[in-house]
C-alpha cells in the first residue's frame, strides 16, 4: 500500500462514513473498523498512522457502553476522540472541526496526503495479482458503474484470465448491451461472453403483472443463466464481485443494526465454490466513479443514473409484452436525449419514462386510436429515503412530448408524476 491510513474505530456513532469521507477528502485513505479491533489486528494494517475514536448515541450496547482495549490507548499512534451527543448531524461547515482534523491528521499523525486513484489503482493491481495468481476470474458485467468499473480494474490487473459474461435479459436501455460489448470486448480486448437470453426472461415474464413476482423471476433466472454459463468454464477459481464501501457499511457494525444484506450476485449453487475478489469494496460511490474515468471508462458509462436490477421490467407496469417494453425503451431514451440536450444530463439524479398497462382514447391521422400514456418522472435526492420532484421547464415538456407521441409507436399522451417521495417511491413499482 503506498496511501498513508487513518483508522476510524466506531464507538456507536452514525457519523462513521461522514468521518471517513472528511478524511479523504483530506488526501488521506481511511478505514472504518469496529471498536473490538486488537492491537495486533491494528499493527497488521498497512502505514496506519492514527486513530479516530467515533462515538456517539450508540455507545451502550446491552446495559454497557463500549470502549476500545487500553492496548489502543496506550500504543504509539495518536488517538483523536470524536463524541456525537444524541442524533445531531456532522457539522459539515463546522471550519473549525476541518481545522482540527486537519491539524491531527497532518501535525500529530504526520500523515502524507497521497490517497488518489492513480495509487488506489496501482495497489489494487498489485493486490488482486497476488490474490489471483495464475488462475481464472469470473464476473457477472451488467453494463452498471459499479461491475464496469471492476471490470476494467481486473482487465488491467490480469488481462484475459478474467472471463466477463453479459446476460441480456431484454430489459436494459436502449444501446446498453451494445455499449458493453464495444467498451469491452472491442476497445478493451476482455474476453466477454455476451448471452441473448431476451426471450427466455420475456416467455417467463408473460401475463405476470404482480411487480415482487416480476423481480423473483427476473433474479432467479440470471442467478440460473450465469450458473449455466459458469459451468461451461474451466479453471475458475474466484468471482469478481462490485462490492463497494456503502455495501459494507449498511450491511451492519457491531453498533449499528443493518440497513440491508450484503451480496452481489447472491444465490449461486455452493459447489461453484468461487473466492471472492473485491478491488472496490473499499470505495464510496463518487470514488467509484473517479477510479472508471482513471480507467478510461466513457462518461456515459461511469456516469450512468442509478437503475433498478429488474431494468425496464419494474418500468413497463403490471404484465409485460414486448410491444409495450419496446415503447417504454423508445420513451425513456427520448427522455435521456432532451435532458442531455438541455443541461439537465448532471443535474437530475434520476429520471426515466413508465408505461401502465391501460389504454386511453386518442386521435391517430384523423382516426380514434387507444394507445398508452407514458408517464415522466424525473426526481433528486440525497440518499434516495425521500426525493424532490425536478421543476423542467414546461417547454421542454411539450417538446419531449411531441416526440415521444409522433415517434413512439402505440402512445398517445405524455403525464410528468409531481409526487415527491413520501408519499411516492421513485420507482413506479
Amino acid at each position: 500500500m503506498k496511501q498513508d491510513m487513518i483508522l476510524i474505530l466506531d464507538l456507536g456513532s452514525k457519523e462513521n462514513a461522514k468521518i471517513a469521507r472528511e478524511v479523504r477528502a483530506l488526501g488521506v485513505y481511511s478505514e472504518i473498523h469496529p471498536h473490538d479491533i486488537t492491537l495486533a489486528e491494528v499493527q497488521a494494517l498497512p502505514n496506519v498512522k492514527g486513530i479516530i475514536l467515533n462515538g456517539g448515541p450508540n455507545r451502550v450496547v446491552d446495559g454497557a457502553e463500549i470502549d476500545v482495549s487500553k492496548e489502543i490507548y496506550n500504543c504509539d499512534l495518536p488517538v483523536l476522540l470524536v463524541d456525537h451527543k444524541g442524533d445531531a448531524p456532522w457539522p459539515e461547515d463546522d471550519e473549525v472541526w476541518k481545522q482540527a482534523l486537519s491539524n491531527f491528521i497532518f501535525g500529530m499523525c504526520g500523515a502524507e496526503a497521497n490517497w488518489n486513484m492513480e495509487n488506489f489503482i496501482a495497489d489494487q493491481i498489485e493486490l488482486i495479482r497476488r490474490q489471483v495468481g495464475d488462475k481464472k476470474v469470473l464476473l457477472a458485467l451488467s453494463g452498471g458503474v459499479d461491475s464496469s468499473v471492476v471490470a476494467a480494474l481486473l482487465i488491467k490487473a490480469i488481462g484475459k484470465q478474467l472471463t466477463c459474461v453479459h446476460v441480456n435479459h431484454g430489459l436494459l436501455r436502449k444501446g446498453e448491451p451494445e455499449q458493453v460489448v464495444q467498451v469491452f470486448r472491442h476497445e478493451m480486448d476482455a474476453n466477454l461472453v455476451y448471452v441473448d437470453a431476451v426471450d427466455r426472461f420475456l416467455d417467463k415474464l408473460a401475463g405476470v403483472a404482480d411487480p415482487e413476482q416480476k423481480r423473483k423471476i427476473i433474479g432467479g433466472e440470471f442467478i440460473r443463466v450465469f450458473e449455466e454459463e459458469a459451468r461451461k468454464l474451466e479453471g475458475i477459481s474466484f468471482l469478481g464481485q462490485g462490492t463497494i464501501y456503502p455495501d459494507i457499511i449498511e450491511s451492519g457494525t457491531k453498533t449499528v443494526k443493518a440497513v440491508k444484506s450484503h451480496h452481489n450476485v447472491g444465490g449461486l449453487p455452493e459447489d461453484l465454490d468461487f473466492e471472492l475478489v473485491e478491488p472496490l469494496k473499499m470505495l464510496f460511490k463518487d470514488e467509484v466513479r473517479a477510479c472508471g474515468k482513471a480507467l478510461g471508462l466513457p462518461d456515459n458509462m461511469v456516469y450512468r443514473q442509478p437503475f433498478p436490477g429488474p431494468g425496464l421490467g419494474v418500468r413497463c407496469l403490471g404484465a409485460i409484452t414486448r410491444d409495450r417494453l419496446e415503447a417504454v425503451r423508445e420513451s425513456d431514451a427520448i427522455l435521456r436525449e432532451e435532458f442531455a440536450k438541455n443541461g439537465l444530463e448532471g443535474k437530475v439524479w434520476q429520471y426515466f419514462t413508465a408505461i401502465p398497462d391501460i389504454k386511453s382514447v386518442g386521435v391517430r391521422d384523423g382516426k380514434r386510436a387507444d394507445e398508452w400514456p407514458v408517464i415522466i418522472r424525473a426526481v433528486n435526492t440525497v440518499d434516495a429515503m425521500t426525493a424532490t420532484v425536478e421543476d423542467v421547464p414546461f417547454a421542454l415538456l411539450q417538446h419531449i412530448t411531441d416526440r415521444i407521441t409522433h415517434e413512439v409507436k402505440g402512445v398517445n399522451r405524455v403525464l410528468f408524476d409531481l409526487t415527491p417521495k413520501p408519499t411516492g417511491t421513485i420507482e413506479w413499482e
